[in-house]
């Protein structure tokens, strides 16, 4: 299987990303796809370049990342599916909106063309505040199947979301047979 696997910059949540990469890599031949902000933004989770180096060790070759790299994903059906782990608030808005002006969410729109799975693995201080609505949009929406999530720190971020990123490979190998891994909400 050909899998798509794009990264938003939720810088924190990186290193769950790269372990859920790595499991993915190991049964499948993966694409990686890095936003504007993954590919040159540098934060206190590491360098971009220290980003895109690992990303290019796992699987063997270097991300896209513009939009006339992934915009051929739909018209010669390069993808089973497209992971996008992170997904920012930002990019749950674009994908609720149709929005697909940047590397991952031109993925996503041509990939959808084909009806085939996006898997959205979560991660936004505003889940359950303004990009609430947009998430709901999404779980309505045919095609795109979410890694469990939950609050991850409801005292300190009572509206903060974060999907569990060791989730990602069954919640992939669900959404290829056309079915939702449960349960969504994590308790």
């Amino acid at each position: 299987m050909e899998v798509g696997f794009a990264m938003c910059g939720s810088f924190c949540t990186f290193a769950s990303a790269f372990s859920a990469l790595e499991k993915v890599a190991r049964v499948h031949n993966v694409i990686p796809i890095f936003s504007q902000a993954s590919y040159t933004m540098d934060s206190r989770f590491g360098t971009a370049q220290e980003h895109i180096l690992r990303v290019t060790e796992i699987c063997g070759r270097e991300p896209l990342h513009t939009v006339p790299q992934v915009e051929p994903i739909g018209p010669k059906k390069l993808l089973d599916a497209l992971i996008i782990a992170p997904c920012t608030g930002n990019t749950l808005a674009k994908l609720a909106h149709g929005i697909a002006d940047g590397p991952v969410t031109m993925a996503a729109k041509s990939h959808l063309r084909n009806g085939r799975p996006v898997i959205i693995a979560v991660s936004t201080n505003d889940g359950l505040a303004a990009a609430a609505e947009n998430l709901g949009r999404l779980l309505s929406r045919k095609n795109y199947y979410f890694v469990p999530f939950g609050q991850d720190d409801p005292l300190k971020k009572p509206t903060s979301l974060v999907a569990d990123f060791s989730k990602v490979l069954p919640t992939l190998e669900a959404a290829l047979e056309g079915r939702q891994y449960q349960p969504i909400l994590l308790r």
